[in-house]
């Protein structure tokens, strides 16, 4: 991108923040429109409400409601964003995640990093980017909002994939006052979740709970988790309100990992050696709490902010048995403010986000999960500011101007300490600190009553994690720099009739993206710097209605990766996104209360698993069925999964291999994670 644009848009938002921040009354129709990456004419008050809010953003942003998954087995984050086009969300174990958005972490073997993953608006990963899919339940959020790319300035991040934010119910907005559900089914899994929702005057509360067990379709992938979530609140007149939040996790899950091709097709259900010789794992505990408000200043003004603290201990038996322990705290505020500025509609957003953690990680030789001689020791500490800003400014009753950014610090120290008669063991210490500006600008213009086309151009930058810096805390850090790209979309959403639309084209051009690889089965992976790399793709999703009792939900997802040139890699596409994503539910319900949904997830090409584009996991397709009951306040549901038991594989660990590796080779690697068989599960939930 030229100095001179980059100076363009630099001015374009100094001078939308000065002018600019909710709506004038005649502008109300913007916000009318729902956002429509998976509308549901059914969604509750509250979460029409939070369709409104994000209607205002001029990029790619969907809700999901709890009501959109609760007639299915939902486990984890891929089972409910599933439907949000330009989301990839693969399970790999139990709860466990491979995300990308827009690309986000495509090189990731592991975990989460490149999207913000946040509860209420507190930060669920750790304050240096790390994140882990283990703590989120999707039967403890009333809904889910994503926010993709640039569009999660609100958070006051600058990430490349955006934020997903989980929000808990309250006393108010839970679908009642006492749950119970009962799940269970194939590969001997059971969950119990149950909800209380009270209200006494101005306070209510909410408390929710689930446990859950499962042995696991693969050897080696046992797993039970118990959680349990509270939010208490106290209400001091109209859009005044002081609440808390707390939360705790007591997890278990065994690894099956990743294996060949030919056995994920052939022997899917067998586990990788290596985690069965050592008794791969990832135990966890974690206890969170966060003190929030938000408080109308004036008839044009409202303030919204907290204080956090996270707890989180983790023994997780790998290559060797890694024992963390680590503590977050953080501060977040911002002002909502909306008026006019020289007779035109404003509105503006300021606020900042600050963080702070400290991990204690301690590694022991594996000795088939026990604890051998302790290896490495190494103490992490980090922090991160962001100031942010966006504000919009209506030229005329449907064209708003959007302009915006976000100034970001992070801070890195680390500390591997010798251990005496370890040879391998090294006294290390090392620092780095960033800081950056993320500009924004936009446009949203309301098409129709019910329609939007939005356009903006957004800059992303990502500092490395501790990860990334230093895969082992036997090894000092990397020399590897931020990621940062330059991001271009438009789009449209909206709806008419039996239709609902949603489209998103964009582009982005990245320098230094941060790509990993698996070093050999038994190792972290290790994290580089690509030199210039594109990342281009088109989000749709189409709802239609022909009739009142059938609605057909589609998604298509096309995403083109790739390097730009690079010395090594020339064009090559990068791995682990498939090129196309289809997935489709034709569902029909009948006046006496049941319904039946086919479904079907498609992909015609399957991802590579190398930076040279010479071995590719196979082209898939897997159908479900859906079926359900429900009368009064009983609602019974089946969900049939994989119906024709496919073997193929959900997702690949990227690998950087030599030039002269063969395909043969490289599909021998443990690299492959295989899809799960045909399951069947069934629930049952009371509402009283």
């Amino acid at each position: 991108m030229s100095l001179t644009l980059r100076r363009a848009l630099l001015g374009a938002a100094a001078l939308a923040s000065l002018a600019a921040p909710a709506f004038a009354e005649e502008q109300t129709r913007l916000d009318s429109v729902l956002v429509t990456a998976r509308p549901d004419p059914e969604d509750p008050p509250v979460v029409a409400r939070a369709r409104t809010r994000l209607s205002r953003t001029p990029g790619g942003v969907a809700v999901v409601s709890a009501e959109a998954y609760q007639n299915r087995y939902a486990l984890g984050l891929n089972d409910t964003v599933r439907d949000v086009p330009g989301v990839y969300a693969q399970k790999k174990f139990g709860e466990d995640t491979r995300l990308s958005i827009r690309g986000s972490g495509i090189g990731n073997s592991s975990h989460n990093r490149g999207t913000l993953l946040a509860q209420d608006g507190v930060p669920l990963n750790e304050a240096d980017g790390f994140g882990d899919f283990q703590l989120i339940d999707p039967l403890l959020a009333r809904f889910t909002e994503v926010y993709k790319g640039g569009n999660a300035l609100r958070f006051g991040g600058a990430l490349l994939g955006g934020a997903i934010n989980f929000v808990t119910p309250t006393g108010r907005t839970a679908g009642a006052d006492t749950l119970l559900r009962l799940d269970g089914g194939a590969f001997g899994t059971a969950r119990l979740h149950g909800e209380l929702a009270r209200v006494a005057g101005d306070n209510d509360l909410f408390v929710g709970a689930t446990l859950a067990r499962s042995d696991g379709w693969r050897a080696q992938s046992r797993a039970s988790s118990a959680r349990l979530s509270l939010n208490a609140g106290r209400q001091f007149g109209t859009d005044r309100e002081v609440r808390l939040y707390l939360s705790g996790a007591d997890i278990q899950q065994r690894i099956a990992g990743a294996v060949s091709l030919d056995q994920a097709l052939h022997d899917p259900k067998a586990a990788a050696a290596a985690n069965v010789a050592n008794a791969y794992g990832r135990n966890m505990r974690n206890a969170r709490a966060s003190l929030q408000t938000t408080w109308r200043l004036s008839q044009s003004t409202v303030f919204e902010g907290g204080v956090y603290a996270a707890w989180r201990d983790l023994d997780h038996p790998i290559f060797q048995v890694v024992d963390q322990e680590s503590r977050n705290f953080g501060a977040f505020g911002r002002l909502d403010w909306a008026g006019d500025v020289g007779g035109h509609a404003a509105d503006l957003f300021t606020g900042f986000s600050w963080r702070t953690g400290d991990l204690d990680a301690r590694q022991w030789l594996n000795l088939k999960s026990s604890r051998g001689p302790l290896q490495a020791l190494s103490r992490q500490n980090d922090q991160a500011l962001d100031l942010f800003a966006e504000g919009r400014l209506f030229v005329t009753p449907r064209l708003a101007l959007v302009a915006g950014g976000t100034y970001g610090t992070a801070d890195r120290d680390y500390q591997s300490y010798r251990l005496p008669g370890v040879a391998s063991s090294f006294d290390l210490s090392a620092h780095r600190d960033f800081d950056w500006f993320a500009p924004r600008v936009g446009v949203l213009w309301q098409a129709g009553e019910n329609a939007q086309v939005f356009a903006n151009l957004t800059k992303s930058v990502e500092p490395p994690n501790f990860s990334a810096f230093s895969p082992s805390a036997a090894a000092g850090f990397q020399p590897i720099v931020p990621q940062t790209a330059w991001t271009g979309e438009v789009g449209a959403r909206g709806r008419k009739g039996s239709l609902a639309w949603d489209l998103a084209v964009y582009r982005a051009e990245l320098k230094h993206e941060l790509l990993s690889f698996v070093v050999d089965p038994t190792h972290p992976a290790a994290t580089f710097n690509a030199d210039r790399t594109i990342h281009q793709g088109i989000e749709a999703g189409l709802d239609w209605k022909p009739t009142p009792r059938l609605r057909l939900r589609q998604t298509w997802t096309w995403s083109d990766f790739r390097f730009d040139g690079d010395a090594q890699y020339g064009n090559a596409t990068l791995p682990v996104v498939p090129e196309t994503l289809y997935r489709a539910e034709l569902k029909y319900e009948h006046p006496a209360g049941w319904f039946v949904a086919p479904n079907l997830e498609w992909t015609p090409k399957g991802p590579y698993v190398d930076y040279r584009d010479k071995a590719r996991a196979p082209a898939y397709a897997v159908a479900g069925l859906g079926a359900g009951w429900a009368h009064d306040r009983v609602t019974v549901f089946v969900d049939a999964r994989n119906l024709f038991d496919k073997r193929y594989v959900a997702t690949v660990n990227p690998l950087a291999l030599a030039a002269t590796a063969t395909k043969a080779a490289i599909e021998a690697n443990a690299a492959w994670w295989p899809g799960e068989g045909r399951a069947v599960f069934a629930g049952v939930t009371g509402k009283f």
